[in-house]
C-alpha cells in the first residue's frame, strides 16, 4: 500500500524517540500531514507537529484512533501487547512500523530496488552487519549499516548508498509484511525480551519474519534446526535459496571452514565438486585477537554468506574483515591491567551472548561480572554452559537473586561476590575481581542482563566499567612501582595494596 498516495489523511506516529522523529521528518519531507502521540514529556519540538502527550495507553490509542488518521506508525518500543494494535484493527486503519515505512518509502522513490541485506538474532548482529558493510565497501559499494544499530532506516532512504546493511531488531520486525530482502540471516534465537513480547514463541515467530519476501538467499545456521525451519515455512521470493552456514566443513550450497579457512560452496558455478577461497581466521585477529569465540567466526559466516548472495566478489570478504572494527561495548580488549586482559562485552544483555563471550575464554580463567535487569529470564542453562570457564563471578545490579541461584546450583564450586550499589561500587566490582583472579586470568563483563535497573544503557554500563578499568591499572602500577623501590624480600607483605589478590590461603578455602 502506498504511503500518502492520492490522499490528504493523517499519518499517526506513536512514539517521540529517536525512530518516531526520524519517521516524522521522512513524512514531512514527501508533504504528508503528521500528528504524533507520546506517553512521556518530551521537548523536542518539530516544525509542522503536534504531539498530544497521554500517559495511558488505552486512552492514548482511542485518541489516536477517534483521530481517524489514514496510517499509523508504531515505533519500535511500542510493545505488541500496547491497546493500539487491537484499536487499529478494530477501526481498519494499517498499522506498521518504522522499518516497513522506510521500505514502501524507498520503492516509492528514485531509489526503488536499491537491495536490503537483513540480519537479526538474540546475539551477534550488530558485529555481523559491521562485518557484512566492512566487507561490501571493500568490493567497492557505497554501503550504509542501518536499523537498529544506530541510524535510522526510514532516514537512510534518502542517501545515496548503494545498499544496505540493515540490522532488525525483533520489535522491528514485528509491524514488517512488505520489506522484501535481498538476503536475509538470522543468526541464532533464544528466549529474550519477553516481556515486550509476552511468550518465547511470539518473539521466535517475530524473528522469523525476517525471511519472509527474500528475494536470493535465506541464510541460516545450519546446526540450528529452530532457525531452519523459519527458513523452510517463510513465504519468499521464487527462487530464492536456503544457504547454510558452519564451523564445520561446509556441504553444497553452504559457507563453512576447512582447515583454518572461510571457504564458499554456495555461490560457485560447480557447487558439486568446488569451493571458492573467502577469508583465513587469521583476517579476524586484527579486531578479535587470537581467541577467537565460536560466535565472531559464525557471524563472520553469515556476513560472508550475505555479501556473496550480494555478488560480491571472494577476495573482498579477506579484506573486509581485515577492515572491520568492533563496535563499542561488544567483547571489546579494555587493558590489560593487574597481569590480565579486561573485557567489556556490556552488549551482552541475555543469557545467550554471555554465554558466547565466555566460551572464548580459556577453562577456568574467567572471572564473571554478571547482573543487571534480568528481563525474566532463567540462568541455570547459561551457567552451566561457562562453569568450567569460571574461576570466579562478581554479581551487580539491585536484583542479584536469579543469578545467584543458577550458580549456587550449578557452579556451587565457583566463589561469588556480591557488589551492591554504593558510592564507587564499579570500583569495587574491579578490585574483587582482581582478588578472585591468578595472573594471566581474563576478566569479562557480559552482564547477561539488561541495564535499566542501574544505568541509563548498556553503552553507560561499558563506559562505567572501561573507566573503572583504566583507574585500577594506574593504582596497581603505582603500587607495584612502590613496593619494587622498597622491596626487601620476597615475603613483603602486599595484601593492603590496591586491587591485592587473595592469599593462597583464602583461595584454598573456597573450594
Amino acid at each position: 500500500m502506498p504511503v500518502g498516495a492520492g490522499t490528504d489523511s493523517l499519518i499517526a506516529v506513536i512514539g517521540w524517540g529517536k525512530s518516531g522523529q526520524a519517521c516524522a521528518r521522512a513524512l514531512l519531507a514527501r508533504g504528508l500531514r503528521v500528528a504524533v502521540w507520546e506517553q512521556k514529556p518530551s521537548e523536542v519540538v518539530m516544525e509542522g507537529v503536534q504531539v498530544s502527550i497521554e500517559p495511558d495507553s488505552r486512552l492514548l490509542a482511542e485518541a489516536v484512533v477517534a483521530a481517524a488518521p489514514g496510517l499509523i506508525v508504531v515505533s519500535p518500543g511500542v510493545a505488541q501487547h500496547a491497546p493500539i494494535f487491537e484499536a487499529a484493527a478494530a477501526a481498519s486503519i494499517p498499522l506498521i512500523g518504522e522499518v516497513e515505512l522506510a521500505w514502501r518509502l524507498q520503492e516509492q522513490g528514485p531509489q526503488a530496488g536499491r537491495p536490503w541485506l537483513c540480519v537479526t538474532g538474540t546475539n551477534g548482529k550488530t558485529t555481523t552487519v559491521g562485518m557484512l558493510g566492512s566487507i561490501l565497501r571493500a568490493a567497492g559499494e557505497s554501503a550504509l549499516e542501518v536499523g537498529n544499530i544506530g541510524t535510522p532506516i526510514v532516514e537512510a532512504i534518502d542517501s545515496d548508498a548503494t545498499v544496505f546493511a540493515v540490522e532488525l531488531s525483533s520489535f522491528q520486525l514485528y509491524t514488517t509484511s512488505t520489506v522484501s530482502p535481498q538476503a536475509s540471516v538470522c543468526l541464532n534465537v533464544d528466549a529474550d525480551h519477553l516481556d515486550w513480547h509476552g511468550s518465547a514463541v511470539e518473539y521466535a515467530a517475530a524473528k522469523a519474519r525476517i525471511y519472509e519476501n527474500t528475494q536470493v538467499a535465506c541464510v541460516y545456521p545450519s546446526q540450528d534446526r529452530a532457525v531452519e525451519r523459519m527458513v523452510e515455512q517463510a513465504d519468499v521470493i521464487e527462487g530464492a535459496r536456503a544457504i547454510g552456514f558452519t564451523l564445520g566443513t561446509p556441504a553444497v550450497s553452504q559457507i563453512g571452514l576447512v582447515e583454518g579457512a572461510l571457504v564458499d560452496r554456495a555461490f560457485v558455478a560447480n557447487r558439486q565438486k568446488e569451493a571458492a577461497f573467502l577469508a583465513d581466521l587469521e583476517d579476524l585477529t586484527p579486531a578479535f585477537g587470537t581467541h577467537l569465540t565460536p560466535a565472531v567466526v559464525s557471524d563472520a559466516l553469515a556476513a560472508a554468506a550475505l555479501a556473496r548472495a550480494h555478488g560480491v566478489a571472494p577476495e573482498a570478504v579477506a579484506q573486509g574483515l581485515r577492515d572491520f572494527q568492533p563496535a563499542g561495548h561488544r567483547r571489546a580488549l579494555v587493558a590489560h591491567a593487574a597481569d590480565m586482559a579486561w573485557i567489556n562485552d556490556s552488549k551482552a544483555t541475555n543469557a545467550h551472548a554471555a554465554v558466547a563471550s565466555l566460551l572464548g575464554v580459556p577453562k577456568g580463567t574467567a572471572i564473571w561480572i554478571a547482573g543487571g535487569d534480568t528481563k525474566g529470564q532463567e540462568f541455570d542453562e547459561c551457567v552451566a554452559a561457562v562453569a568450567d570457564r569460571l574461576r570466579g563471578v562478581v554479581l551487580i545490579g539491585e536484583d542479584r537473586s536469579v543469578l545467584r541461584a543458577a550458580l549456587a546450583a550449578q557452579a556451587p564450586q565457583v566463589p561469588v561476590v556480591e557488589v551492591d550499589g554504593h558510592e564507587d561500587w564499579m570500583f569495587s566490582v574491579v578490585n574483587e575481581a582482581v582478588a578472585l583472579s591468578r595472573p594471566g586470568d581474563t576478566v569479562v563483563l557480559a552482564p547477561a542482563a539488561a541495564s535499566w535497573d542501574q544505568f541509563s544503557s548498556y553503552s553507560e554500563r561499558g563506559e562505567v566499567f572501561a573507566d573503572a578499568v583504566r583507574r585500577l591499572a594506574e593504582q596497581w602500577q603505582a603500587s607495584q612501582a612502590i613496593s619494587q623501590q622498597g622491596k626487601q624480600g620476597a615475603d613483603e607483605p602486599k595484601c593492603d595494596l590496591p586491587g591485592s589478590r587473595a592469599t593462597e590461603e583464602q583461595d584454598s578455602s573456597w573450594h
